[in-house]
Parts: C-alpha cells; structure tokens; sequence
C-alpha cells in the first residue's frame, strides 16, 4: 500500500518529536536502547505493546553527565602507555580498561601488525568505536561479541590482561578476595579471582565516577571524532607521546622476532635489504598526523584534548600528572599520589615482565641512547625528522653527544591543552 504525503508527513513530525524528546532523555535519565516504528508500512500503532514490553526487558544503564567523565589513553605500542594507564587504575574512582580493543583486532584483522597499510589498519576503527561508546555507557556485555570462545552466562577467563584492571580485581568483581590480596599482582588476580562475571564488573563500572581506557590500537585522534561529539558522552583524550628512537629501542627489545632485522642491524652494523622501515615510519606519520590535528585546535577538540610527551612525566611524574587529573576536572587521589612514590624509583630488575611498571621513570626514558647504534639513531632521525621537531626532540651530530647525558636532547616544550 503506498503511503499518502499525510501519512509521511506525521511520520516526519512523529521522528523529530522522538529525536527531541531523546535527547531531553540523555542528559535527565537512564540511556535506553528501543524499537521505533518501521515507516515502510506507515503505521505508528502496529505492535506498540510488544516494543514496549521489549524496552521494558532491555538492560538501562544510568549515567550522570554533569559527574562522570570518559577518558581515553590514545598511545602506540611502547610509549610509556602502560604506566599513564596506572595513573588511573589507581584511583579509587575511576574504572580503568587496559586495551579492550584487543578483542576487536584479534576477532575482525587477527594478523594485524604493526607493518600493515593504513587502510588495514582502519577496518577496525567503526567496530572499535561502537565498543568504547558502550563501555563508557558500563554496557560490558557488549564486549561479548568480540571475545572468543564466547563468554557464557556472560562469564569469561579469557579477557585480555584482566588483571591489569583494578576495578576488575575488587569486591564485588572479585568476591574470594580477603583483607591481605588488596594490592594483588596481575597473575595472581587471575588465579585468585577466577572466571570475570562480566555482570558484576557492569555494575562496578556504573559505581565509579569515570571511566577510563587505554588503547595502541587507534591511529589518530582524528578517528575519534565521532565518540568526541557525541552528547552521551564527555569523552576527553590524553594523547601520549614518545621519542620514536626510544620506541624503536623498546621494541626491539620487547619483540625480538618482530624486530629481529633491526637487531640484526645493530649488532652488525650492517642494514639487512629487507628491514621493514615502516615499523618505524608509521609510528612517525601516526604522530604527525594526530598531534598536527590536536595542536591546530579544531573547535570539535576544544577542552577535550591534551598532548603528553613521555619524556616530561617520566622526569617529574607528581607535577605533570597533577596537571593531567587539572584538565580532567577530576580531584586528586591519595592513592594515585603513593603509587607514582612506590613506582618510579626503582631499577630494572624491579619490574616483573615486559609490561611492567616499576622503575625509576627518569633513566628509563634515556636508556634508548646507550641501547642503538648511532648509525640506527641517525636513519630514525632522517625518517622521522619532521615529527622529531614538532614534538621538540633534538637531534644527536655524533655517537659522543648520543651517549652523553648531559647534552638533553629533549626541548623544554609547554603544550598546554586546548581549553
């Protein structure tokens, strides 16, 4: 039956009062996810019964917008991201995810790598999108879709780095915990909590204040522009940076075979013909690209973005990460304040594996100096020269200034955030 120019104009004047009353919806009440009429039968009464039954049934998941504030960690594959991601795990109201976006990856591009073209590398970017939207929302049930073999009776051991979130290592998440486990490892987490009742961490998630995530898996701010603006969220993004050279020697390190030729060339000192340069390149054009959007200040990034170079807050992690919880709006936290005391004094050998934390921050960030051959640190400076002075990172003349410490090779840089 054709539809008459009445009919679809109520239906027009019907979607606008949904639209409208929608949005009055998200900033007073409960976010609900409900069947609308189909128009391609014209009929505005067809079932109204069934779909209110169903939004009845459906989970809700309240939020307080003028409250909660979603933050999201936008880093690269050793670039300090793990400690930055502390700086919130350890607060006492904020539920922290380390790398949920590895279930994306792993379930759509499962041989993704660092080497693939930029337009592999977005396949994923609406899917990963979709998730962090419900995740801030606290909706964990979403995840389920991603991770394999499928959680049942929504309980899963197979969340990536599970223990690496506090919040997921707590009562009530985590009911067999005593008195003495407060402060537990990431493997013990595991073995001592069991299987995550994806329910309980849903309504942990929705006792927090904030909630924050970490990810190496979004190339650029700009691919974050839909989550930005959207009105359900107050997304706000901490971009982490790091010197590409310091990376370059991270990796090497932490990935022996992916990294292998490289190593091959440092202890030769001879280039193999076949080194994969875009381990390093795309690194430098991730960077470029997105601190070029951040620092241009584009009216969708106002008040929600702020640039961290790795370097300033492994040399005075108090100062620089009291001004990170300053542009957040988010009070300080005791807490926060004694793990940074506990976490960055020590050496090497205090840190359990190749994600771990406990070192002394400031010689971390300079040991990559001693770790690369000058001819390695000069190829990263010629690839990566642009980048390497946008961020203010000095270039080294000579083996002798690459090895001496006391020739900074760290610009002193104030980048403020864009408020």
């Amino acid at each position: 039956m054709q539809c008459s120019w009445k009919a679809v104009l109520l239906l027009a004047l019907a979607s606008i009062a949904i639209q409208y009353t929608a949005i009055r919806t998200f900033t007073a009440k409960s976010f609900h996810s409900c069947p609308i009429p189909n128009p391609v039968n014209c009929s505005l009464s067809q079932d109204t019964d069934a779909a209110d039954r169903l939004c009845d049934e459906s989970p809700t998941f309240s939020y307080n917008l003028s409250r909660k504030t979603h933050v999201l960690i936008l880093a690269t594959t050793r670039s300090g991201s793990s400690f930055v991601g502390q700086l919130f795990n350890q607060h006492f109201d904020v539920f922290y995810l380390f790398e949920p976006l590895y279930h994306v990856q792993y379930t759509l591009i499962p041989k993704l790598t660092q080497s693939k073209s930029t337009t592999d590398r977005r396949v994923m970017l609406g899917a990963s999108r979709d998730l962090l939207r419900s995740l801030y929302d606290c909706d964990l049930y979403f995840l389920e879709n991603y991770i394999k073999p499928q959680p049942v009776n929504h309980t899963t051991d197979r969340l990536f780095r599970r223990g690496a979130s506090k919040a997921l290592c707590s009562p009530p998440v985590c009911e067999s915990l005593g008195a003495v486990d407060l402060h537990l490892e990431e493997g013990d987490c595991v073995k001592k909590c069991g299987t995550l009742n994806l329910t309980l961490a849903t309504e942990s998630c929705r006792e927090h204040g904030h909630v924050a995530i970490k990810t190496v898996r979004v190339p650029e701010v700009s691919d974050l522009r839909a989550l930005v603006e959207d009105p359900r969220l107050n997304l706000k993004v901490i971009q982490l940076v790091r010197d590409p050279r310091g990376i370059l020697a991270s990796r090497s390190e932490t990935f022996r075979d992916t990294y292998r030729l490289w190593r091959i060339w440092d202890g030769t000192g001879r280039k193999p013909y076949n080194l994969d340069v875009t381990q390093l390149t795309t690194v430098c054009e991730d960077f470029w690209n997105s601190v070029s959007t951040g620092l241009n200040r584009p009216s969708w990034l106002k008040g929600k973005y702020m640039l961290v170079r790795y370097e300033d807050l492994a040399r005075n992690p108090m100062k620089k990460t009291e001004e990170i919880y300053d542009f957040l709006g988010i009070p300080m936290d005791s807490n926060v304040e004694r793990w940074i005391q506990n976490n960055t004094r020590g050496d090497r050998s205090s840190s359990k594996h190749k994600y771990g934390t406990v070192r002394n921050s400031a010689a971390t960030a300079e040991k990559w100096r001693f770790r690369l051959s000058y001819e390695i640190v000069a190829f990263t400076q010629h690839a990566c020269q642009q980048v390497l002075a946008q961020l203010g990172y000095k270039t080294a003349g000579s083996e002798e200034e690459l090895k001496n410490l006391s020739i900074s090779l760290v610009e002193e840089r104030d980048f403020l955030p864009f408020s």
